[in-house]
């Protein structure tokens, strides 16, 4: 279903991944300002390639949802990556070095906010903690993640073995 997502095109499934996203998000509890709902960006070659940002559809169908406040050009992803499909967790790390920058024009929205970063899949982790610490370095308060699958550990090739909780 994940792969008929992001690369069949089948963006009407955006909402059901989303629904089931949420449902493993913590309950809102009342605090304002809402989380900022993020998107793992894309680079702009990538998206025209595709078409549209499976990350951003599942981002907006959450803020539908009243899971946060959509922030959809909050990270660049300044620099065009291989496909990392296949490759490591070396590789994927090395590939996104220096790729994902803050936008600098919403720094200000940033301070002091909860952030929710949605992706549709978390491989090895590259791609998160990339943005992870490119978001906790403009000096969001908290970063949690969101995605519609996991890959074990096991599935990726060259994988530090180590227990994850």
């Amino acid at each position: 279903m994940v792969l008929a997502f992001k690369h069949g095109g089948k963006i009407g499934l955006a909402p059901l991944l989303a629904r089931m996203i949420a449902a493993r998000l913590p309950a809102d509890e009342g605090h304002w300002p809402p989380p900022l709902l993020v998107p793992v960006p894309l680079h702009r070659w990538r998206l025209w390639h595709r078409g549209y940002n499976q990350a951003a559809l599942l981002a907006d169908e959450l803020s539908k949802l009243g899971k946060g406040e959509l922030a959809p050009d909050l990270l660049l992803r300044h620099k065009p990556t291989p496909p990392l499909g296949g490759l490591g967790r070396k590789a994927r790390r090395k590939a996104l070095s220096g790729a994902i920058r803050i936008n600098q024009a919403r720094l200000n929205k940033v301070q002091g906010r909860d952030v929710i970063l949605v992706d549709d899949v978390l491989t090895s982790g590259a791609t998160s903690d990339a943005c992870v610490t490119m978001l906790l370095k403009s000096g969001v308060a908290s970063v949690r993640v969101a995605c519609f699958a996991r890959v074990l550990d096991e599935a990726v090739p060259d994988v530090d073995r180590v227990s994850m909780p």
